[in-house]
């Protein structure tokens, strides 16, 4: 299963790019070393696997723990990436499918977002509209992660990454 992971850094109000390679971390902590090989003031990794998941990882100057936000509980289930990420993070709001009879086996992860809503609240997108994006049916991740960029002002660093 392929993935596509970006590290986007703000350095004097400036945003520059580089595409990240995930398969060695085995945790948030190691997600926070892919950023940290990174210069900034803002470092934001950016991860999106199969239209399944979005996942938002940030460390900023001064910071020793990053943050971190996966749009989708269940992708933690499924996909490694979704699953470090996920790994320490706390539900945010509630199960969609918590009330479906039809839901026959219940995964081990809610599909409710996980993590830090606010994570980009100062690039634009606040903790309200980041979860709107992940509830709106049709959303795909990657409109949330291109949204996430727009308002930040790295839309188009991010669209020259993603080819």
């Amino acid at each position: 299963m392929s993935y596509f992971a970006a590290v986007l850094t703000r350095a004097n109000d400036r945003w520059r790019g580089a595409t990240a390679e995930l398969s060695d971390c085995e945790s948030v902590g190691d997600l926070g070393d892919v950023l940290r090989d990174h210069s900034g003031e803002v470092r934001l990794l950016l991860v999106e696997q199969d239209d399944e998941y979005a996942a938002l990882v940030r460390l900023d100057d001064g910071q020793d723990e990053p943050r971190a936000f996966l749009s989708d509980g269940h992708a933690a289930d499924a996909y490694p990436v979704a699953a470090v990420v996920g790994e320490e993070l706390a539900e945010i709001g509630g199960d969609e499918l918590a009330d479906d009879p039809l839901a026959s086996v219940a995964p081990a992860h809610d599909s409710a977002p996980f993590g830090d809503p606010d994570i980009v609240g100062d690039l634009g997108v606040s903790a309200a509209d980041l979860l709107a994006m992940c509830a709106h049916p049709g959303t795909l991740p990657v409109d949330l992660l291109v949204a996430v960029c727009e308002k930040a002002g790295a839309g188009e660093v991010f669209e020259d990454l993603r080819g």
